[in-house]
């Protein structure tokens, strides 16, 4: 009999993406989602399996949890409210479903002594110029008037729930940070970047580039995350540890930009747009997002296998290749 786990969140991008490794591995995968960012598209290649079930529901349903929880012996807590965008229409919205999801998620983990894989992300060490980001920094987080820090904190305090639990209950807890991935099944919808690049990009457009286009990033395919997801999950050596998930490959935005330009043969340019025009409100970004991976190496001897340059180069053909190349709506989590 195979391996049942259960990944909230995995009608998403991500999410779905584990979904289907998971299935290749042998498991039988259940998915909790409430399609409020994910979509029954993502997953319609895994429906026809008899190994996979779908549930839509919400992670703050106590009931609906605990009976998809009782009889697996893993989590892969994903559902969460994510994207610069929502984060900042909807601060409510992305306090709530990160906090109290999450305790809904590892109270019924914690019943049936199930192991979990809590999201987290790079967001929790907030505007720190300390870089390449370490596992054991210290997080500066910036003023509470600004909506932009409640998802950090609110990832913060995942962590923190994820870390009582396991000290104090012994339940089996591996906290994963994502840096920024990208990949197929990803949308602009919610401020991601390269979705958002590309779209303009191949419509010929200018691409918008937010501030001054000197804030770097790391970008790291999804099927290389979802690995790591994997990999972190199938050893209990993991176990109350954090971990950074992630490239160490450094572009500032301006450069993806041009990157993405090049590789779409876009005759237009650049297009430098304001925080405050872009999303109608002050927004505080970061400067750099870099993380050190060496923790997770020497764990599970994990690293990317894609670079940037290669995984651009599937997202431009995914988006050639769909019918909805010319939307902003495209699937995220």
């Amino acid at each position: 009999m195979s391996e049942k786990v259960l990944v909230p969140g995995g009608a998403g991008f991500i999410g779905s993406h584990l979904a289907e490794l998971l299935l290749e591995k042998g498991k039988t995968v259940r998915v909790l989602d409430n399609l409020s960012t994910g979509s029954r598209r993502n997953m319609e290649h895994l429906i026809d399996s008899d190994k996979f079930e779908f549930t839509e529901g919400d992670i703050s349903d106590a009931e609906v949890v605990d009976r998809l929880v009782k009889d697996c012996s893993k989590v892969y807590h994903l559902a969460a409210a994510v994207g610069v965008r929502l984060i900042a229409e909807k601060p409510v919205h992305t306090i709530e479903t990160n906090i109290h999801g999450t305790e809904v998620v590892l109270e019924h983990c914690n019943k049936y002594a199930c192991r979990v894989f809590l999201a987290s992300s790079s967001e929790v060490y907030g505007k720190s110029d300390k870089t390449p980001f370490k596992e054991e920094d210290d997080l500066v987080m910036g003023k509470t008037s600004l909506s932009r820090w409640a998802y950090a904190c609110s990832k913060a305090i995942d962590e923190f729930l994820g870390f009582a639990f396991f000290k104090e209950f012994a339940l089996g807890v591996v906290i994963g940070r994502f840096f920024n991935t990208i990949g197929t099944r990803q949308t602009g919808k919610y401020g991601m970047v390269v979705p958002r690049f590309i779209n303009w990009a191949l419509k010929g457009e200018n691409i918008q580039v937010y501030g001054n286009g000197k804030q770097s990033r790391c970008f790291c395919y999804v099927d290389d995350v979802v690995r790591a997801v994997y990999e972190l999950m199938e050893t209990e050596q993991t176990n109350g540890q954090v971990y950074n998930i992630g490239s160490s490959e450094e572009i500032t935005i301006s450069e993806l930009a041009d990157k993405i330009l090049k590789l779409t043969d876009c005759k237009a340019g650049k297009k430098f747009v304001s925080y405050r025009d872009a999303y109608g409100l002050q927004i505080e970004d970061m400067r750099k997002r870099v993380p050190s991976i060496e923790k997770i190496k020497n764990a599970v001897g994990w690293s990317p296998k894609k670079n940037l340059e290669e995984s651009l180069k599937i997202i431009i053909d995914d988006f050639r290749k769909s019918e909805n190349a010319d939307s902003d709506e495209r699937v995220e989590k």
